[in-house]
């Protein structure tokens, strides 16, 4: 399995957990199955032990928007692609950037597409 299919299954957890408030992080085993592979596994657990960290430099770098406001869909992708550019070292920036902005559109629309590349431009630029 690829790691774009790892990165997608990764967002589908963690979407699930963050709007679904009967999935707690410590039943996250129960959300994964069969189909979740050791990078997506990886990812999940990754975003959520780094989840303040990876939540501030995402709201250091909005620009006439916070935190609370983004979407589920675009918090999870934002999420995904810090943690990978921060504690994975094989994954290059523009990979991590390119797989969140593509994912985004395929699960939400353009704009959203366009407001995760902003965000992580901006986070790439420091």
């Amino acid at each position: 399995m690829s790691r774009k299919h790892s990165r997608e299954k990764a967002f589908q957890i963690l979407f699930q957990i963050d709007i679904n408030q009967d999935v707690k992080e410590e039943n996250l085993m129960k959300v994964m199955d069969e189909d979740v592979t050791p990078f997506a596994t990886q990812l999940v657990k990754g975003v959520i032990d780094h989840k303040e960290e990876i939540d501030a430099a995402i709201d250091q770098h909005l620009e006439h928007w916070s935190f609370s406001r983004i979407g589920a869909v675009e918090k999870a992708l934002l999420r995904i692609a810090v943690y990978e550019m921060r504690y994975v070292e094989e994954t290059p920036y523009k990979v991590a950037v390119n797989e969140a902005v593509e994912l985004a559109k395929r699960f939400h629309d353009d704009q959203s597409g366009k407001f995760v590349n902003g965000v992580l431009s901006k986070l790439t630029e420091q």
